[in-house]
Parts: C-alpha cells; structure tokens; sequence
C-alpha cells in the first residue's frame, strides 16, 4: 500500500510543477515563482542523493540547473513528462560537474616519470585529426556528416538528422556506409 501511496504523491507533484510551469510560460509570473520554488526543493533532493560525497556541491549545481531551466523552458513539450524533462538537464549539469572536478584532478595529480615511455607525442592526435580530416573529406555530404555530427561530435541521431535536414534513418545509412567507405579507403581498397 505504501508503494500505491507514493505512486499518487509522485503523480500529484508533477502535474502541479506541470500545471505551475504551464501557467508560467503563458505569463503567470506568480505560478513560475512557486514553479521554481517547488522545482529548488525537488532538484535539491534529486542531486543530493547523486553528490553524498560532494554535499558541498548540491546547492551551486541547484541553481546551474535552475538557470538552465529557465534559459530552455520554451523547449519543454508539454506533451510529455516533465520530471524527465528536468532531470536530463540536471543529469547534464551533474555530469558537467564532474567532468570540471575530473580536470582539475587531473591537472593537480603528479606527474610520474616512469611512466612516460608509454605517453603518446603531442602531435600524434593533430596528425590522426588531420588524416580524419582528409578521409572524411573525400565522403559525399550525405556520408561526412553523419559520421561528424554522431561519431565525432557525440549528437544524437535526431539531432544530426534535423541540422543536416536527412530523415534519421538516412543518417543511420550514412553513418553505416560512410564508416565502410572511410574503412575500406584505410584497408587501401578504395
């Protein structure tokens, strides 16, 4: 019975954050005060249990997540859920967050001496982009930028789909082709 319980409370909370939200955006400042409001106390828990090593950390990635929210509030489809409309963003903020913390542990560990044998020289990676560069270049458009806007810029299909204009399935083909193209021209087959 618990369980059914905090189903309905659940349920509750998001349609009035929804509702609050809603009203917001069709100019009642007053709902997306309280929308806010309410949104600061549910990121704060959704965070907390994600940083219990870093509690300093909550309250600046609240409010990073706030803002964004804001900033991208004309994005929210009302057609679907906004709870995962609102954790994807903090997910992204969470995850920003640690890439930040990542750098700067890597920027204060020492350097070991013993190890640089095995370190890779400055310009392999300017040469490997540059030979990714002139491979990419020979792909027709329909291949090149599929496989740069998924496999090198990290976007997803719909996205590479609408800023190329192609349907997703054609980015799909594009990437598959494309890929058995740039292999086979590696391979010397082309």
């Amino acid at each position: 019975m618990q369980r059914i319980s905090d189903t309905g409370r659940l349920n509750a909370s998001e349609e009035r954050l929804r509702n609050l939200l809603l009203r917001g955006l069709a100019g009642d400042n007053l709902a997306y005060h309280a929308f806010l409001q309410e949104l600061s106390a549910h990121l704060r828990a959704f965070l907390r249990k994600r940083l219990v090593g870093l509690p300093d950390e909550v309250e600046d990635l609240v409010q990073e997540s706030l803002l964004a929210i804001h900033n991208q509030r004309h994005t929210y489809d009302a057609g679907q859920p906004l709870t995962a409309w609102i954790h994807a963003i903090a997910k992204y903020k969470l995850i920003d967050l640690l890439r930040r913390r990542a750098k700067r542990d890597l920027l204060t560990d020492p350097l070991d001496d013993e190890f640089a044998f095995a370190s890779a020289s400055d310009t392999e990676a300017a040469d490997a982009r540059r030979d990714l560069g002139k491979l990419l270049a020979q792909l027709p458009d329909r291949q090149r930028l599929p496989i740069v806007h998924t496999k090198l810029e990290g976007l997803s299909v719909a996205e590479a789909a609408r800023l190329t204009g192609m349907s997703e399935s054609a980015v799909k083909v594009g990437v598959h082709r494309g890929l058995k193209a740039l292999a086979a021209m590696i391979r010397g087959d082309a």
